[in-house]
């Protein structure tokens, strides 16, 4: 059973699709089925999971099936209809568009539809209320390039799922997942670089080499015209509190030489991986505050479409470039 018994190590587990239909609910049951009884496990998503039919290519998907013991959030609709036998442990204060969100421990095994918090502090909060129960650990399904679910300020672990939904050229398909897989791997800063910016909210901050703090007039990575005005003759590193954008980061290549750039996780960055590798030639360097441990590289071959692509070659290809466990898991 590839990368379960690393599972059982962690708190806390995201499962993340590059693109919808590339397999996140078969690796969800997968990992389920495979737990031990004894294990406190919760589930939730930061979408909508275990649907029968995909309600956009209105093709069959797998439903979710949860085992007695596991305690799991939705909204009160899905929880309405579901298909298993379950106890209320708590119903939340905060509304989404399908009601509130609904705390359950299953009695008798089933199916039912999964959709939790929508935000990421929601999702936070909802995992912190879980300690009351004993849970060991937190599963969330998240959602369609909803990356924020994978932050580690929510989970300490991923596993990522890819496919012929996202891209029909396996070249094309391989590159794409393995810029993510490379953001993931992105160094953790220095203790000290980690003590200057932990406290800085909001806008962008900057340490010289001597160690000190301080903030820039921009706001936010949007305020791209101001870092032209910016004097980068002593600074070592360039925080951004917030996301990161590909105008943002082009604009940054042509004034910082020889820096780095420091984000909170790896979920910040909205640029393309030509960006990214343009920044990093000019000679600077990119690190996090908090790195998320991806465990395992999940692949659909299949797409919706009804074209299939060679599982052993696209395995095979991810296998060569990245140290991650790849593999189908139709096939093992």
């Amino acid at each position: 059973m590839p990368f379960i018994d690393r599972i059982l190590k962690c708190k806390s587990l995201s499962i993340v699709g590059m693109e919808k239909n590339t397999g996140k609910t078969e690796a969800l049951n997968y990992i389920l089925g495979r737990l031990p009884s004894p294990l406190k496990v919760s589930v939730t998503s930061i979408g909508i999971d275990g649907e029968r039919v995909d309600q956009v290519t209105e093709t069959a998907k797998p439903e979710i099936y949860l085992k007695k013991g596991m305690i799991f959030g939705t909204a009160e609709r899905f929880y309405r209809s579901r298909m298993l036998v379950s106890e209320v442990l708590d119903v939340g204060f905060e509304n989404t568009s399908m009601g509130r969100i609904v705390t359950a421990e299953v009695v008798c095994g089933g199916k039912v539809l999964i959709s939790g918090p929508s935000s990421a502090a929601g999702l936070e909060r909802w995992n912190k209320s879980l300690d009351r129960y004993g849970v060991s650990l937190k599963i969330i399904d998240g959602a369609l390039s909803r990356l924020s679910s994978a932050s580690p300020a929510i989970s300490e672990a991923m596993i990522l799922t890819t496919g012929a939904a996202l891209s029909a050229n396996i070249d094309t398909l391989v590159s794409k997942t393995l810029f993510t897989v490379n953001l993931t791997s992105l160094p953790k800063v220095p203790d000290h670089v980690y003590s200057g910016f932990r406290n800085c909210e909001g806008g962008i901050w900057t340490m010289s080499a001597g160690g000190q703090v301080r903030m820039l007039e921009m706001p936010s990575s949007f305020s791209v015209d101001a870092l032209e005005k910016t004097d980068f003759t002593d600074v070592e590193y360039l925080y951004v509190s917030g996301a990161v954008t590909e105008r943002f980061l082009n604009k940054l290549r042509g004034v910082m030489k020889g820096g780095m750039l420091v984000v909170r996780d790896f979920t910040r960055f909205f640029v393309s991986r030509q960006a990214f590798a343009s920044f990093m030639r000019a000679g600077n360097g990119i690190g996090v505050m908090n790195r998320t441990e991806l465990l395992a590289v999940c692949v659909n071959p299949v797409s919706p479409a009804g074209f299939v692509l060679d599982s052993d070659r696209l395995v095979g290809m991810l296998r060569e470039k990245t140290d991650v466990t790849v593999c189908d898991l139709r096939r093992i």
